[in-house]
């Protein structure tokens, strides 16, 4: 997994990418209001494509991943550990979510590069281990609004890909979701236009591509987390390189985000 192969054939260049839609339920709900959620969330039909992916807290993955087994909803973790085991306490292990049938994590969201400085350096170690679990990662990054003002935006979101992901070889990519999240569009009072992230995921597909491969390159899908709503999501995701989102706040309304689901 370490060593990169960039000799990738240029067959089904075109293949299409999943369209995802993932609802980040942070440290929010109990088990009661996971329960009711959920409940919530198979009341109202999906007339999309795209995949559903909730991560409720880690307290409460088993009993969602029950409640929504038969449904098209995936599950998953909202972070990991890199280490198999050992005296970590608090923390969570890739074999510890795949034993309750959670084969999916989110990494590297801004939460948690702010607020307990995770880097690239650890991130591309949780990469790793989650890789070599069987496990598909949702790889966050984003700049801040620092960074959009200083015009460094480019190189912010180049270094927290290249730094956490380019030491993998091609076949990786297959388990990689990128999920961009402009962090000077959240809470800020700016606002991210639907031309300003399709401005980003088109670079980030080229900086995929100039490492790897077009091929590679347009099989990720890539979503975005700049407060997307039921009344923006429709104009975001008819954008050609924005193939779902990583929601918030949203997602813990399920008339929202179904509604976000279904704007495909």
């Amino acid at each position: 997994m370490i060593k990169k192969d960039i000799n990738t054939t240029t067959t089904n260049l075109y293949t299409m990418r999943k369209n995802i839609v993932a609802g980040n339920w942070k440290m929010n709900t109990d088990l009661a209001e996971t329960q009711d959620l959920i409940s919530g969330l198979k009341k109202i039909a999906k007339t999309s494509n795209a995949e559903v992916i909730i991560a409720p807290p880690f307290v409460n993955l088993y009993s969602a991943f029950e409640s929504v087994k038969g449904l098209d909803i995936t599950v998953a973790a909202q972070n990991m550990h890199q280490s198999d085991s050992g005296a970590f306490t608090g923390e969570i292990s890739a074999s510890m979510l795949k034993s309750i049938g959670v084969n999916t994590v989110i990494l590297g969201h801004s939460e948690r590069r702010a607020f307990f400085n995770e880097k690239e350096d650890l991130l591309a170690e949780k990469v790793n281990t989650a890789l070599e679990n069987d496990m598909t990662v949702i790889y966050c990054f984003g700049e801040e609004l620092k960074d959009r003002k200083f015009s460094e935006h480019f190189e912010v979101v180049h270094k927290q890909i290249s730094n956490a992901l380019f030491h993998l070889d091609a076949s990786a990519w297959e388990n990689i979701v990128l999920a961009y999240e402009p962090v000077w569009a959240i809470g800020t009072g700016e606002t991210a236009s639907p031309d300003q992230a399709q401005e980003m995921h088109a670079y980030i597909r080229k900086t995929i591509a100039d490492e790897y491969s077009e091929n590679v390159a347009e099989k990720v899908t890539i979503l975005y987390g700049g407060s997307v709503k039921p009344n923006n999501a429709e104009e975001i995701f008819s954008k050609p390189d924005v193939d779902g989102g990583l929601i918030g706040g949203a997602s813990l309304k399920a008339e929202d985000f179904m509604a976000i689901v279904n704007a495909f």
